[in-house]
């Protein structure tokens, strides 16, 4: 690395400021410097995002258990259709995840083909607004952490919903 690249240390994020003999001055995100002895950097794992050429995306989006089959099967259409029409965004896999406990598990990749924060997260929100319209238009809603709680009568056998409750 050299001064003005974005690295991190650990768990230590900033730009570099100077890089001499004994220590290296890092300039954190909240704005404090950072000394760290070179003996020390040398031990561990630093990444340099100032490197960097594009970006991996990963992004989970969960939905309500209450969709069918027909609706299910196109959210991953949904997800490639949306990520590619993203400038600078080149759209590699979605697929149905896993059962969550309380939401049907989407995972979805994408490449930003810029190393530039600011682009990914504006790939992103355009990402979320156009999944938050296309869902509307669909019916199908974005699950939050629910429960349901079933009662039965008194003295019904196990396993058995009571339907007048």
């Amino acid at each position: 690395f050299v001064v003005g690249d974005f690295i991190t240390v650990d768990d230590i994020a900033g730009t570099v400021e100077y890089v001499g003999l004994k220590t290296t001055r890092i300039r954190g995100l909240g704005g404090e410097q950072v000394v760290f002895s070179n003996s020390d950097l040398l031990k561990s794992r630093i990444r340099n995002y100032k490197r960097m050429q594009t970006r991996r995306i990963v992004f989970t989006i969960g939905v309500v258990y209450e969709i069918d089959k027909r609706q299910l099967l196109a959210i991953p259409g949904i997800l490639r259709e949306i990520v590619s029409a993203q400038p600078q965004a080149r759209f590699d896999r979605a697929h149905f995840k896993s059962y969550g406990a309380s939401s049907l598990d989407f995972e979805t990749v994408y490449i930003v083909e810029t190393p530039d924060y600011a682009v990914y997260m504006d790939i992103q929100q355009a990402i979320n607004v156009a999944l938050f319209d296309r869902f509307a238009q669909e019916g199908i809603g974005f699950a939050y952490p629910t429960q349901t709680v079933y009662f039965t009568q008194a003295g019904a056998p196990p396993g058995r919903a009571d339907s007048k409750a």
